[in-house]
Order: C-alpha cells, then sequence, then structure tokens
C-alpha cells in the first residue's frame, strides 16, 4: 500500500520545497468526499502505479485508507518527472467517468508496407461503477494493414459500462511513412 503525508500547507513554497525533498505533491477527491492535499515519495508512487493490477489502487494518508484511480498529472516541461497527481476516491457504487488506459500488443502487418503505427488515444473516457470498469483495454494491432485503423467503436465494453468519447475517433491506426 502506498503511503503519503498529509499538506499542512497548500501554498507555492512549501509544493517547491516538498517536491526539492523528493515528494510529488497530490489532490485526493471524489463527490461527497472531503478534498485531501497529500504529498507521495515520488519514487514510490511511480513503482505503486505500475505494479497495480487493477485500475483503483489503494493509498494510505495520515491515517485514512482510500482506493484511488489517477485522474491526471503534470509533468515538468523539461525533464519530464511527474509533479503534482490528481487521484479520484472510488466511491463503491458511485457512476462516474474514469480514463482507462489502452494497451496495444502485436505488430501490425502494414509495418512491413512502409506504414507507421500511431496511437490517437492512450486512455478512453468510461462511464459506469468502479466495480464494473475493465483495468485497461487490451487491442491486438497484427492485423492493421496500411491506411487502416481501430475506432472507438470497435472496443468491447461491459454491460454496465458505457465509452463517452465519440465512436467515429481512432485509437490507434497505421499510417504511410513519410
Amino acid at each position: 500500500m502506498l503511503e503519503g503525508i498529509v499538506r499542512e500547507s497548500i501554498g507555492k513554497r512549501t509544493a517547491k520545497q516538498l517536491r526539492r525533498d523528493g515528494y510529488l505533491t497530490a489532490n485526493l477527491y471524489a463527490n461527497g468526499v472531503e478534498n485531501i492535499q497529500a504529498a507521495f515519495k515520488r519514487g514510490e508512487f511511480v513503482r505503486a502505479v505500475r505494479n497495480k493490477e487493477n485500475l483503483a489502487f489503494p493509498v494510505k494518508v495520515g491515517d485514512t485508507e482510500l482506493n484511488v484511480v489517477i485522474q491526471e498529472y503534470q509533468l515538468h516541461p523539461v525533464h519530464g518527472e511527474v509533479q503534482h497527481v490528481d487521484l479520484r476516491v472510488t466511491v463503491p457504487g458511485q457512476v462516474t467517468n474514469f480514463l482507462v488506459p489502452v494497451i496495444t500488443h502485436g505488430t501490425p502487418i502494414g509495418l512491413k508496407n512502409k506504414g507507421v503505427l500511431v496511437m490517437s488515444k492512450k486512455r478512453l473516457k468510461v462511464r459506469g461503477a468502479i466495480e464494473n470498469m475493465p483495468a485497461k483495454f487490451d487491442l491486438d494491432v497484427e492485423p492493421l494493414e496500411r491506411d487502416a485503423s481501430i475506432l472507438v467503436r470497435d472496443i468491447e465494453v461491459p454491460a454496465e459500462c458505457k465509452l463517452m468519447d465519440r465512436p467515429d475517433v481512432a485509437i490507434c491506426g497505421v499510417i504511410k511513412a513519410k
């Protein structure tokens, strides 16, 4: 379980001091839940996110334990380290929008015909309760020819969930190399 500290002050000066000390600032929120300003060790946070098996993962801030989902994050413009993250608290039974990651596997046939695989959407917006959410969308891109793509309408979702992105938007595709 990822452990963090509660931030007493939410000012710019304290945030810079925390970042210098190796912390990552975070905001935990949800409907009906009081906002919590927290900080996590950057390395521990990255390890916890990479090793999670579900969409939600447990965190302990102060003396409260919560299940959270990454809603948004901010990267440093120069060296690309994560500086701040917004975590949405998962309330069981509450229907809300979640951003579910898209993973591709396989080598498209179109790469042999001077094509390039392009990922247009790395995460899809899905509406539903956290109990019904898929952990990720796993797409097989092997049958893609050049100038072919996988659209949002081609994705299967659980019956209790609904894709909120437009159905004619491409998730990934193979385009002609220049």
